[in-house]
């Protein structure tokens, strides 16, 4: 049987946490290492844990979501962690910035059950989960990170195509099979496509491509 993932939850509601806990057991290949009510014990049981996913809340007392959010991408010992921000869109002006400062996406504490064990899934695999609706709602109400968009001038067509389709928040093999090509191929063109943007990771790649107007055919 391979390792299972290893999830850590951060989120000032008990509530929330005790959903989650229980969302997290019934799937065999997940598995709740421990979980935080505030931000700053999040980033200590974070570092103590080096979980393989991180499910965090923004808004809460004192250290709050994003301030740790920067803390855990900061730290290179947990460069491997990948945080997954789970946030009220309605109420929460952060999530953009969550993006930019290293979050692997993010979803709606609304989302269905089995969109969220999907997340988990996916970037432990080393992809982004973007909703490509909320991202561009997220984009068109709160503006851009700070400077005008970046252009993509500088990737290929095919690297653009990808970077579109990166923008709809498929996975590599999903991408490969619209594009009718590899895998492997489709990661090598994702690779450079966030080497030539100076992109950090495979989220902001997506949110290159939709601030530059990018859109699959």
């Amino acid at each position: 049987m391979s390792a299972r993932i290893r999830v850590v939850v951060v989120d000032d509601e008990a509530l929330i946490r005790g959903g989650l806990r229980l969302l997290i057991a019934r799937e065999d290949d997940l598995e709740l290492v421990g979980e935080a009510g505030d931000g700053a014990a999040g980033v200590e049981l974070v570092r103590r844990c080096r979980p393989d996913v991180v499910l965090l809340d923004i808004r809460m007392p004192g250290v709050d979501g994003l301030a740790a959010l920067r803390a855990i991408a900061g730290d290179p010992g947990l460069r491997h962690t990948r945080v997954v921000v789970v946030t009220t869109f309605e109420s929460d002006e952060n999530v953009f910035a969550a993006l930019a400062a290293g979050a692997a996406g993010f979803l709606l504490k609304d989302a269905e059950p089995a969109e969220l064990v999907r997340a988990i899934r996916v970037v432990a695999g080393g992809e982004a989960l973007l909703s490509p609706s909320v991202t561009r709602r997220v984009i068109a109400r709160f503006g851009g990170i700070g400077g005008p968009a970046i252009a993509l001038d500088q990737l290929t067509e095919r690297e653009r195509e990808v970077a579109a389709w990166v923008a709809t928040g498929r996975s590599n093999d999903e991408i490969a099979a619209e594009l009718a090509v590899s895998p492997a191929t489709v990661r090598t063109h994702v690779g450079r496509a966030m080497v030539k943007v100076n992109a950090r990771d495979r989220a902001q790649l997506a949110v290159m491509a939709i601030r530059a107007g990018l859109t699959v055919r």
